[in-house]
């Protein structure tokens, strides 16, 4: 903190968003809930199939819950979810946090490395590439990072099939094993689903990188920086790259949130056991428990991610933490300040 900053310059804002982002988990819990409840069909009828007795699929609805009101399940529901606990299986008839915690960590197993190199690799690129604006290094990164961004994820997955499985057998084309599959047996099979998710989020970040890297470059304080005789990398890595990050976490955020909540294209393509290919399969069984357990922890990653973005641009710039507390000042119409005359002045 600079000296002329309060404590609660920072505690107020932090505060402020983490209670926005609690919000907003509830909120996203109640319309989930509520949009799968709303579904047509009944989910007793379809478990039970059309020859069902009514006694039977009325039996089935009790012990399943459907015949309490709405909003006593969802406090229920949302009870057990923030304990862990998100109901059972109507399609395996066992708990749903093992399965889904599972799929998760699987796609997290591709996620994560695929963040990492993504993210460094693209403000890296956006960085250079917007600081040799109109040059050789400029045009390619930008016509590479238009071209990805214009083919289809499955496209890219495909190609890498032909190329690296097929063409040559470096890695395996899909997964073999089911949501079953320890790390140690999926390990040979991430390689391929990483690359197309790094080339899928990179190419977004690089586009923003570049237009904030630009606009900043143009700055008067990078101007400044250049005229004192500073050396160039210092003035973009130390100067000009805090400003840039800026506009690029929030593009960042997203994409990061993307990938751990799970690619449903990307790893059907690769047959592959995570969130994506669980959640196309309970919306195709009807399992109403997963689906809301998947859909809840898809909100809570895209909140988490956003949350962490809106304090890392707290850190960056302080100019969001001392907007809090500018004077209040009484203005005339011409917009000069009011100032209340004194009694002796009026006398």
């Amino acid at each position: 903190m600079t000296p002329t900053t309060r404590p609660t310059d920072v505690i107020v804002p932090v505060l402020r968003r983490l209670g926005i982002a609690v919000l907003t988990v509830v909120l996203a819990s109640l319309f989930v809930f509520l949009a799968v409840q709303a579904l047509p069909g009944d989910v007793a009828q379809q478990l039970l199939g059309q020859n069902a007795t009514p006694e039977a699929v009325q039996q089935l609805r009790a012990s399943l819950g459907l015949d309490q009101n709405v909003w006593l399940r969802y406090l229920e529901w949302l009870g057990g979810a923030v304990h862990g606990d998100f109901g059972t299986s109507l399609v395996s008839g066992s708990p749903v946090a093992p399965t889904l915690f599972t799929a998760f960590r699987n796609s997290m197993l591709i996620a994560v490395p695929a963040m990492l190199v993504g993210v460094t690799l693209s403000l890296f690129l956006g960085v250079v590439a917007g600081v040799r604006r109109g040059r050789t290094t400029d045009r390619v990164v930008s016509v590479v990072s238009l071209v990805v961004m214009s083919v289809p994820e499955f496209m890219v997955a495909t190609v890498l099939v032909l190329c690296f499985a097929i063409g040559l057998p470096l890695f395996p084309a899909v997964v073999l094993r089911g949501s079953d599959a320890t790390v140690g047996e999926l390990l040979p099979t991430i390689w391929l689903p990483i690359t197309v998710l790094t080339l899928a989020m990179a190419a977004y970040i690089v586009r923003t990188a570049r237009s904030s890297t630009i606009d900043v470059m143009a700055s008067e304080f990078v101007t400044t920086a250049e005229l004192k005789g500073l050396p160039m990398r210092r003035v973009v890595w130390k100067h000009a790259l805090p400003s840039a990050l800026l506009p690029t976490l929030t593009v960042i955020a997203l994409n990061v949130a993307w990938l751990l909540g799970g690619v449903v294209v990307v790893e059907n393509v690769f047959n592959y056991p995570g969130m994506g290919k669980l959640m196309l399969e309970s919306v195709y069984d009807r399992d109403l428990p997963t689906i809301e357990a998947i859909a809840l922890l898809s909100a809570v990653v895209y909140v988490v991610c956003n949350l962490v973005a809106d304090l890392v641009a707290l850190a960056l710039d302080p100019k969001l933490r001392t907007r809090q507390r500018r004077p209040r000042v009484r203005r005339r119409s011409t917009g000069s300040a009011v100032t209340r005359p004194s009694r002796k002045a009026a006398a």
